[in-house]
Formats: structure tokens, sequence, C-alpha cells
């Protein structure tokens, strides 16, 4: 009995293993959401799908019936969605409730067919269906074709549900065919749901008013269904043509019904259930298909009615044919399926000689299956995780580019408050003073206070704009005279950043309608832009010419950096700027201007070559800005004129250093020219004080090895971050204290810079007296250091307290040690071995010993020869060759001066 029991279960085993081996076949999950199924029409496109749907083995199909709920189709799909199916077929309710759900299917990687109706937009993979607008131009057309030359005739249409997309479809194709014809009028519609219920009355009522009328177009076969029983209730059915759409094949159809004579014609309107079918099978294997596939569509009336009910039944029967065929072969494919079973065990029990072998492949099989259980399962982690990583990229950049444009915003801010805060601070801490003694303070908290209301405008304009409340007070002006205006109030700043300013018209009477507080953002924020990104000894240009009759062109261009060609939409989004844009920005300026411009009919657009240039044209005249009140008043224009004559512009003198050579040099990298003019003349009584915008920050510091450096972080090239960590790493620079002045004062801006080397963190607006005692205590660091590295040096063994400091000066210490005994070695020598100049190795040395590079290698010889003296019993003139005196005499004398006493007394 036993091995009667093992023969049974190893059978087993060998019939489970050879089905293990049979290649497995892929499943697909088709999920089709039906707006309802109280229609034939309906009825008829799930049947049509179903039966596709066996044409292919592998592929199932699950349908969803909304009831014609939106919330609940809306809810069916959220089910199909997560059930993972592999394609998603929706018929819509209504398009703009159902477009969101889509849009969700599409996010999680699912391919979406939206059949018969329309969503909003067009983010579906593909829509199959009739043709509405054509559905409509057909029945309209088919009423011009079988009416006489110039009759009188009156239509009545009755619409489907107002908010599908079907029907404001086919009664814009049929009001535009029936609105071309003059002979004909539509004296009445009716808004139906698409069932018979939504007809009755209101037709009768109709009817009752108008008496007798020629057409009735119905948008579904229900609808024309239900007119023609109101007709008939009337014994009107003979003297109107009734015409409805559908044309579905049976007993209640359209067909039947125009070979019944109860409708003149129907418009064949297919379900399209079988070539959604094709299309989802399409995708899934892999193949490309269209983005609309748009069915063919006819007219059925008397004359065609028999053919295409032929053609029908004809279908009808090929389709019975092709499912009992279905039928047949999936009886055999059972039946194969049992005999191959049985014939497995049999082969199985046949070779029962074989149990070892057969074990063993057994087991391989089953590996095999749970190999692949795992590959599937492995797949479908990673593309959901592939999903995932997708989504949070893009929550990431969406993060990113508001973070980026309150980081930007706050910066904005805070650097004209530093300004304004410095300046009285400064005027504070010496009331005695002329207030004359001021003047470059005083000029910074008007000109900064000014930059602050303007962003603040910038942001109130903003919100004006997005809530539309933006009414123009279109005022007649001189442009030439106007643009001029604002082109002296740069005038100052291009002298000072030695800027080619130029402005040319060939008209300067050349008068338009604006609102001259929008333009003169418009045009002021142009100006600005060209100057923040024109570099030094560069071209601003700005030509006004006329473009047309009836248009002015003004094209501001400049020669700085220019803008990507794929950036050129981008700038004009709120909160985006060009790609290559490393200098502080809220995003909005761009935005605003185009918003402004176009609110005058206007355009404005942007091309790069060697530079940027923005052309906006406008519009003469008054016609197009007629929704607007005209203003021909020009007082407020002279009131403009005479506040800008009161304006002086203030130029700040040049600073003079008269210091001691002992003074500690500075070096301010901020490329806000305002803010370094402040900080030098603050600074330079107590500090020899050199700056620099950014873009020359590297090659300055190298060249004039400073004491102490305050360095930005947002400049022009590199930011304060990576000129920090390059200085720090640089053997020439390494020892320079650094001092992060910023306006980011978040943590992670903090740790940065200290990761980078920086030796203290400010953010703006700072305490000008924070500033200095930061300096000081910075200073005061080194000197402590500078004891430490001289007196203590070489008692350091762990490596892991070494700095580059340390480093450096025990690389100093071997090379000295090893060409002490050479008395011909020099400061020359000793910088090519190390391999910087001798003023860089000069400049660092006295920085972080506080002596002379050479008084330091002749302290090395003099302690050498002092261990010589205690250790050694070399006589004194063997001791001065041996550290490299060429003398003995004069080694006695160096000797003495350093230690007080003779060498033969020192060893005595």
């Amino acid at each position: 009995m036993k091995f009667l029991g093992l023969v049974l279960v190893i059978a087993g085993f060998l019939f489970f293993g050879s089905c293990a081996n049979e290649p497995e076949q892929d499943e697909f999950q088709i999920g089709f959401s039906q707006a309802m199924t109280t229609d034939n029409w309906r009825k008829e496109m799930n049947r049509a799908m179903q039966v596709e749907t066996s044409m292919h083995p592998g592929f199932y199909l699950e349908i969803k019936d909304a009831q014609n709920d939106v919330s609940r189709q809306i809810k069916q799909i959220e089910e199909l969605i997560s059930n993972e199916i592999d394609v998603l077929i929706v018929s819509p309710i209504q398009s703009v409730p159902i477009t969101p759900v889509i849009e969700k299917a599409m996010n999680a990687g699912i391919p979406t067919i939206v059949i018969d109706r329309k969503i909003e937009g067009s983010n579906y993979t593909a829509y199959v269906g009739a043709n509405n607008v054509e559905i409509g131009k057909n029945a309209a057309n088919y009423i011009v074709s079988n009416s006489k030359p110039n009759q009188k005739l009156e239509l009545i249409e009755i619409t489907g549900l107002q908010t599908s997309s079907p029907a404001f479809e086919r009664s814009q194709g049929f009001n535009e065919v029936i609105s071309n014809q003059g002979n004909m009028d539509i004296v009445a519609s009716i808004a139906g749901d698409w069932e018979k219920t939504s007809v009755g009355d209101n037709l009768k009522s109709i009817l009752d008013s108008v008496g007798i009328i020629d057409y009735i177009f119905a948008h579904n076969d229900r609808m024309a269904m239900s007119a023609w029983e109101v007709a008939r209730s009337k014994n009107l059915e003979d003297s109107i043509q009734i015409i409805g759409v559908d044309g579905l094949f049976g007993p209640s159809g359209g067909i039947q019904l125009v070979k019944e004579d109860v409708l003149a014609a129907t418009v064949l309107y297919p379900t399209g259930g079988a070539e959604a079918i094709k299309l989802a099978v399409k995708l899934l294997e892999g193949d490309q298909i269209d983005k609309n596939n748009i069915l063919s569509t006819v007219v059925i009336d008397k004359v065609n009615v028999e053919i295409m009910q032929n053609q029908f039944n004809k279908m009808n029967q090929q389709q019975n044919d092709i499912e009992q065929q279905q039928s047949i072969i999936n009886e055999q494919v059972a039946t194969y399926n049992s005999q191959s079973n049985l014939l497995k065990i049999m082969v199985g029990l046949s070779v029962l000689l074989l149990l070892l072998g057969f074990w063993a492949v057994y087991l391989v099989f089953k590996l095999r299956k749970r190999k692949r259980r795992l590959e599937l399962n492995n797949e479908k982690i990673i593309t959901q995780r592939n999903q995932i990583e997708k989504f949070a990229e893009q929550l990431k950049i969406s993060n990113e580019v508001k973070i980026n444009f309150f980081t930007a915003l706050s910066h904005e801010f805070k650097t004209p408050l530093t300004l304004i805060t410095s300046a009285i601070e400064s005027i504070s801490q010496n009331p005695y003073k002329q207030l004359k003694d001021f003047a470059y303070e005083t000029n910074l908290i008007s000109k900064n206070s000014g930059r602050l209301l303007r962003l603040i405008n910038e942001l109130l304009d903003f919100r004006k704009l997005e809530s539309g409340s933006f009414r123009l007070k279109p005022l007649k002006t001189n442009l030439y005279e106007f643009i001029s205006n604002i082109y002296e109030d740069f005038e100052t700043e291009a002298v000072r950043k030695s800027i080619d300013l130029h402005l040319e018209t060939d008209n300067k009477e050349i008068m338009i309608y604006m609102d001259r507080d929008m333009m003169d953002k418009v045009f002021f924020n142009m100006l600005s832009n060209a100057f923040k990104f024109t570099p030094k000894n560069g071209q601003i240009n700005i030509k006004i010419e006329e473009t047309g009759a009836d248009k002015v062109g003004v094209l501001f261009k400049d020669s700085g950096i220019g803008i990507p060609k794929e950036d050129f939409q981008k700038i004009f989004d709120p909160f985006r700027q060009a790609g290559n844009n490393t200098k502080p920005s809220s995003g909005l300026g761009l935005y605003i201007t185009r918003q402004f411009v176009e609110l005058h009919k206007g355009n404005i657009s942007v091309s790069s070559h060697q530079g940027a240039e923005f052309k906006i044209e406008l519009l003469k005249g008054k016609s197009h800005l007629s929704e607007y009140e005209f203003s021909e008043d020009t007082s407020e224009i002279r009131k403009e004129e005479s506040e800008k004559a009161l304006k002086s512009t203030f130029i700040p003198e040049e600073l003079s250093q008269s210091l001691n050579g002992n003074a500690e040099t500075i070096l301010i990298i901020e490329d806000n020219e305002d803010l370094s003019y402040l900080l030098k003349k603050r600074l330079l009584g107590d500090y020899r004080v050199e700056l620099s915008d950014g873009t020359d920050a590297i090659e300055k510091a190298y060249e004039i090895i400073p004491d102490v450096i305050i360095c930005d972080i947002n400049l022009p090239e590199k930011s304060g971050f990576e000129i920090c960590q390059e200085l720090k790493r640089d053997l020439r620079t390494s020892h320079i204290p650094t001092l992060i002045l910023t306006a980011l004062g978040d943590e992670e801006s903090r740790i940065k810079a200290l990761k980078v080397g920086a030796d203290s963190y400010i953010t703006k607006p700072f305490n000008f007296e924070i500033l200095k005692e930061s300096l000081r205590a910075a200073l005061f660091n080194r000197e402590k250091l500078r004891y430490y590295y001289t007196n203590k040096i070489d008692q350091v063994k762990d490596n892991k307290f070494e700095d580059s400091e340390q480093t450096f000066l025990k690389d100093l210490n071997q090379i000295i040690e090893k060409n002490l005994k050479h008395a011909n070695f020099n400061v020359e020598d000793l910088a090519q071995q190390m391999g910087i100049s001798r003023v860089q190795l000069y400049r660092k040395v006295k920085a972080i010993i506080g002596i002379s590079i050479s008084d330091y290698i002749n302290s090395q010889r003099l302690s050498k020869a002092k261990s010589l003296l205690q250790e050694t019993n070399l006589n004194i003139s063997e001791i001065a060759y041996e550290v490299g005196y060429a003398s003995p005499g004069y080694f006695s004398t160096s000797f003495k001066n350093k230690y007080g006493t003779t060498p033969k007394k020192f060893r005595n």
C-alpha cells in the first residue's frame, strides 16, 4: 500500500511538473465604464464589445453600468484603476465631471480609450466614435436635398442632454448648414435628455403655438419616436417629416422605423464597441494606434433602408455563426486538455523506473515556476516604483518652482531692507553730524524703499490680474516722450556701469491711447531686466518704429547673457525664469508685463541672438479699447513731468583708503553695488577694503591674499558656496576666514555653508556691529591658531586633528628639514618645491605664523642647531655647517641673538 501511495504521489508530481513546462499565456484585463444601458444602442455596444473580446484569447472584459449617475461612474472608474486593469474604456455621461478621473487613470499609467462622448482637453490615449458634427450636417443636408428650391421650411430641433458633447456637436453641425439656407428657419429647440419622456409635453406645447411645421430633427431615434407619437396624436404624422439618429437594427431600431414610415430618415451612429476592443488589443500587443478614430456614418431613408437591413441581417447571422464556432472551439480545447492530462498520467506511470530523474526534473520545473512568479512580481513592483518616482519627480519640480519663487522673493526683500537698516543705523550712531554727511545713506533709504514698494506693487498687480479686476484708463500719450522719461531714469545707471544706452525713433510724434501707469511698469521692467543681465561696457538699444498703418512697435535689445530658445514661452509664466538666470527674481515681472500688454490688445515676443530682444506691439487709435472710458486730459501728464523734475540722482563719491601698512585686508564679494559701497564706507576706518562683484572673486583672492573674506551666496557666475569651497581647497587661500553674508536664512543653507568651510554665517538684514564683531572674532581666532601653529605643530600626532593649515606647515617643515644643511637653500627654492609662487608663499606664511618666510627658515636652522648641541658631540663648526651656515662666526652671532647666549656656553 505504501508503494502504491508512493506511485500515486510520484504520478501526480510528474503530471503537475509537465504542466509547469507548458508556456504561460499572458492575461489582460479590459475595464469598460458604460454611461447607462437603458436603451438598445448601448446594449448593442456592450454586446459588440463582448463578442470582439471573445475573439482574442487571454483578454477579459469587465463592464460596469453607471446607470446615468455621474458620481457612480466616477466611483466605478476609480475601482477599475485600483484593480490595476490593463486598459480602461469610458463612455462619459458628462464631459467636465469625468475628465479628472480619466486624467487620474492616465497618470497611473493605464491607457484610456474614450468612446461615444468626449471629455475636456485631450489627456487620453484614443477616442472612438462618429463625428457628431458631421451627423448634424448629414441630417441638415438631407432636409436641404429633399426640399424644393426657395421652398420656405420651418424646423424643430430636439437635442440630447445639454452637458454631453454629442448633443452640443450635433446641434452645432445641424445649425451650421441650416443657417446658410435662407429659406429654412428653426422655429423651436427642445432640450431633451435622450429619453422619450423628455419630449412629449414640450413638443405638444410648441405645435399648439406654431401650428404645422415641416421637419423635426431629433438627436436619437427614441426621441424621434416620441415626436412621431405626438404628431400622430394631432393627426400630423403625414405632414411632418421626422429624422432621427442611431440607425439601430432590430424590431424597435431606427432602420425598422424608417421601413414602417414612422421616420423619414435616420442617421447611422455606429456604437464603436468592437472598434474600441480592437484598439485595446493593439495597445496591449504593443502596436501604434491613432489618437482619433472617427467612425463612418450614413443617412438611411426609403432609398437604402432595404439594403442596410439586408447588410445588418447578414452581419448578425455572421456574428451568431462566429459565437457558435467560438463555443465549439472552447469545447474542443477543454476536451484536448482533458485528454492531454490523461496522457500525461499514463506516461508518468510508465516511467516509474526513472523516479529519481523525474523527481529532479520536477524540482527544476517547480523552481522555474516560482522564479517566473517572482519575476512577474518584481516587474509589477518595478512598474509601480517607476510610477511613484515619476509622480514624486513631478511633485518635486512643482514644489521647487514655488520654493524658488518665495526664496527669490525673500532675497529681493532682504537686500533693500539690509541697505535701509544699515543706512538708518549709520545715521543713528552719528546724531551730531550734519544731514549732508549722510547723503548716501538717505539716498539708499529712498531708493530701496521705492524698490520695496515696486516689489509689493508687483505682488498686488499679480493678485489683481489673477482675479481679473484690472480696468484700463486709456489716456492719449506721445509714446516717444513717455519712453524718454523712463529712459532718463536709467541714464545715470548706464554711466555708472559703462553701458551704451541708446533711444531712437523715426517719428517722435506717434500718439497712442494707453494706461500710463500700466505701461510705465511695462517699459520700466523691460529696462530693469536689460540692465540686470547686461555686463559692464555692454549695449542697450530702445527703438520705436511704426510696423504698419495701425501698429507701433517698441524694441528693447541688450548685449547680455541672452535667453535659451526652449525658455522663450516659459519666461512669461508666473514664478518661472530662464534656465541660465542665476540672479534672484520673483518670476512675476515678465508675466505681469505680458498681461498688461495683452490688456491693451497688444503683443509681446522675445528672441535671442548675442543678447535678448523683446518686442512690444501696440495698436493705434481707440477702436480696440472701446470697452473703456477714454481721457483727453493732459494734466496728469504734466503732473508726472513736474514730479520727475523734482527728482535728483545721487552719485556716490569715490572712497579713498589712508591706512598704515599693517591694516588687515578684507575682500567683499557682493554683486549689489549699493551694499558693496555701503560696507566699504563703514569698514574703511579699520580695514583695507577690496571689492568684487563675483565674476573675478577667485582671481582677486589669489592676487591679494586678504585677511578676511565677506561673501554673498547669490552671485552672477558661481555661487558663494562654490567660491568658498574652491578657496578653502586651494593651498594659497585655505587659511583665510570666510564670512557668508546672505538673505538665505534656512538651516539647509547654513549647514551647506559650514560644510564648504565658512567660518561664520550672517543673514540679511543684519546689524553692522554684529558684522564688525564677527570680523574681529575671525581675526582673533586666526591669531590664536597662529600661536598654536608656531608652538605646537609638532605635538599633533593624530591625523584626524589635522586641517589644511597643519598639513601645509608639516609639508613646509619637512622640506626645510631636508634642505637645512644646504647653505644656498632660499625662499625661491622652497616656493618651487611647495608648488606656489614666492609672493603667495610669503603671504600665506605671514598670515599663518606672523613672521616672514626667511625668518622662519632661519628659526628652523637655529632650532635644529640647538638640538644638535644638546644631543650630539659635534663641534660648533660642524653644527654650523650641518644647519646650513657658511660661517661659524655668523652662526654663533645668530644663535646668541635668538637664545641670549653663545653655542659654547649653551652646551656647557
